[in-house]
C-alpha cells in the first residue's frame, strides 16, 4: 500500500469541484491507473487525478503543492523512466484527455495532450497532413512533444518541437498561461525541447505539412552480415536527401512470414526507412540501399504514413521490463561498428534490440527557437532492453551498461532527452548545450522555483541545491 494517507477532509475538499475522478489505494481501477509501459516502475501514488479538463488540473495541482506531495504528470505513460507515476503523491492523469481538432486550410492542429500519436495521425492522415511523430504510434504527443521529438519526419521537418505553435500551461501557482510567438514566447522555446519542467501542457498547437503517403518499411539481413550492412549504412547515408531517414535496427528476427522460417530467432539486421516526398524520386533514392547484398526480406513500398507509424508498434509492447542507455554518435567508426557486432552477438533476450537513427537534414537547421539540443549529432545510439521476467532484471541491466560503456569512447558527449532513464543530474545536463541548460535554469526559476514539476528530466532552480556527487 502507498505509505502516505490524505487526510479526509482535504480529498472532500478537492472532490467538491473537481469532474473527474480520484483513485486512492484500495479503490477499484487505482493498480490499472497506475501502471505504465514500463513494467520496472512499480509505484503506487496517494491519489490518481484523473482529469476531465484544465480545471481539473488547476485544481489537482493546488492540491498537491498545498499538501507538500510529489507531484507527477502521465501523458502517454510511456517514458522509460516511468515519470507518468510517483510514490506517495499525485498523479495528474492526463490519459482521458485526447481530443484532437485539425484545420486544413492553416495546416495546424490543435491536440489534447492524452492523445498518442496513432490516434494524431489518424485525424491528420485524413486531410494529408503531418507532422514528426516518433517512431511508433503508441508514444504520446506531450512528452515527445517537450523532449524535442525525433521521428520518421524529423530530417524532413525538424523534430515535433520546431512545429510547436503554441501550448495551454498550468503553472506551479495554478495560473493558465498560452505559451506562443506572441505571448510568453521564452516559455514557448523552453517547451519545445526542455521537458515538463515548467507546468502541466494541457493542450499543442502544431504546424503541419503535406504528407499522405510515404515510401517506408524495411530490408532485412541476416546478423552475418552485420558489420558489412553497418559499413554500408554508414556510407549512404552520408548524402541522402532531407526526404530520407534510415534506422539500422539489429534485433533477434521475430516469426514475420515474409522472413525465412531459418532466419527466425536468429539475429538480423534491418535498415528501416521512410522516404517523405515524391515516390519516384525516392524509388531511385532507395535503389542502392535495396540492391545491396544477400537481404533476407524486402517489405519497402508506398503506404499511407500512419501505417509507418505503427508499423513496429509490435516490437515495443506494453508490459515488458525495459532499461535503456543511449547517446549521441558524431561518427560513426570501423570501430564502434566492432563493438556493435561483438554486444550483438551477446544479447540477452529476443525482444531486446539497438538502433543507429540517422539524423541531420532539417533536425540539424534547426534550432533558434528551440531548447532541443545537439543538432550537430549525426545518429542517435540507443539500446532498448527489454524482459519479461523480472528475475532476470541484473542480468540484463548488466549487458546494457557494459555496452553502454564500451561504446562511451566513440560516443559524443550529448544524448537525447527523451531516451534517458533515471541517470541523474549529469546526464540530464548532457542532453543540452551549457548555454541552452543555463538558460532552462532561468526559465525554470521564472516559472517553478521551488520545482514543484521535478518528477521528470529536471532542470533544477538556481536555488535549490544539486544532487550531491
Amino acid at each position: 500500500m502507498s505509505g502516505v494517507t490524505i487526510d479526509q477532509s482535504a480529498i472532500e475538499e478537492l472532490a467538491a469541484g473537481f469532474r473527474g475522478e480520484l483513485l486512492r489505494p484500495g479503490d477499484a481501477g487505482y493498480d490499472a491507473a497506475r501502471r505504465v509501459w514500463n513494467a520496472m516502475i512499480d509505484r503506487r501514488p496517494a491519489l490518481i487525478a484523473r482529469c476531465t479538463g484544465v480545471a481539473d488540473v488547476v485544481r489537482a495541482v493546488g492540491f498537491a503543492r498545498a499538501g507538500g506531495l510529489p507531484l507527477a504528470v502521465r501523458g502517454g505513460g510511456h517514458s522509460v523512466a516511468g515519470n507518468g507515476v510517483c510514490d506517495d503523491g499525485v498523479v495528474i492523469d492526463l490519459s482521458g484527455l485526447q481530443g484532437v481538432r485539425v484545420d486544413p486550410a492553416a495546416r495546424t492542429a490543435r491536440a489534447q495532450p492524452g492523445t498518442t500519436w496513432g490516434l494524431f495521425d489518424r485525424e491528420t492522415n485524413v486531410f494529408g497532413l503531418a507532422v514528426t511523430g516518433g517512431l511508433v504510434s503508441t508514444t504520446g504527443i506531450a512528452g515527445l512533444t517537450l523532449g524535442g521529438g525525433l521521428g520518421w519526419l524529423a530530417r524532413t521537418h525538424g523534430v515535433t518541437a520546431d512545429n510547436l505553435v503554441s501550448a495551454d500551461v498550468v503553472t506551479a501557482d495554478g495560473e493558465v498561461l498560452t505559451a506562443s510567438e506572441r505571448e510568453n514566447g521564452e516559455l514557448l522555446w523552453g517547451l519545445r525541447g526542455g521537458g515538463g519542467n515548467f507546468g502541466v501542457a494541457t493542450s499543442f498547437e502544431y504546424r503541419l505539412h503535406p504528407v499522405d503517403r510515404v515510401l517506408g518499411g524495411a530490408v532485412f539481413h541476416s546478423g552475418d552480415d552485420l558489420e558489412a550492412v553497418l559499413r554500408f549504412f554508414r556510407d549512404f547515408v552520408a548524402d541522402a536527401p532531407d526526404e530520407l531517414t534510415v534506422i539500422a535496427v539489429v534485433l533477434t528476427a521475430p516469426p514475420f512470414p515474409f522472413l525465412p522460417d531459418e532466419a527466425h530467432g536468429k539475429l538480423a539486421v534491418a535498415l528501416a526507412v521512410c522516404y517523405a516526398g515524391d515516390l519516384g524520386e525516392g524509388e531511385a533514392a532507395l535503389g542502392p540501399l535495396r540492391a545491396f547484398g544477400r537481404s533476407l526480406a524486402d517489405v519497402v513500398g508506398p503506404l499511407p504514413y500512419p501505417a509507418l507509424q505503427s508499423m513496429f508498434d509490435g516490437g515495443y509492447p506494453s508490459g515488458l521490463h525495459n532499461y535503456w542507455k543511449s547517446s549521441y554518435l558524431d561518427v560513426l567508426t570501423d570501430e564502434a561498428i566492432a563493438v556493435f557486432a561483438e554486444q550483438s552477438r551477446r544479447m540477452p533476450a529476443p525482444t531486446t534490440s539497438f538502433y543507429l537513427e540517422h539524423l541531420g537534414g532539417a533536425i540539424a537547421r534547426g534550432g533558434a527557437g528551440s531548447a532541443f539540443g545537439h543538432r550537430d549529432a549525426l545518429f542517435d545510439f540507443s539500446i532498448l532492453t527489454s524482459w519479461a521476467d523480472p528475475a532476470q532484471t541484473d542480468e540484463h541491466v548488466a549487458w546494457t551498461r557494459e555496452f553502454f560503456e564500451a561504446m562511451q569512447p566513440h560516443a559524443a558527449a550529448g544524448v537525447y532527452v527523451n531516451n534517458l532513464g533515471l541517470e541523474g543530474e549529469d546526464r540530464v545536463r548532457a542532453a543540452y548545450a551549457p548555454e541552452i541548460y543555463e538558460r532552462l535554469v532561468r526559465l525554470k526559476d521564472a516559472y517553478d522555483p521551488d520545482n514543484v514539476f521535478r518528477l521528470n528530466q529536471n532542470i533544477r532552480p538556481s536555488r535549490e541545491p544539486a544532487e550531491p556527487g
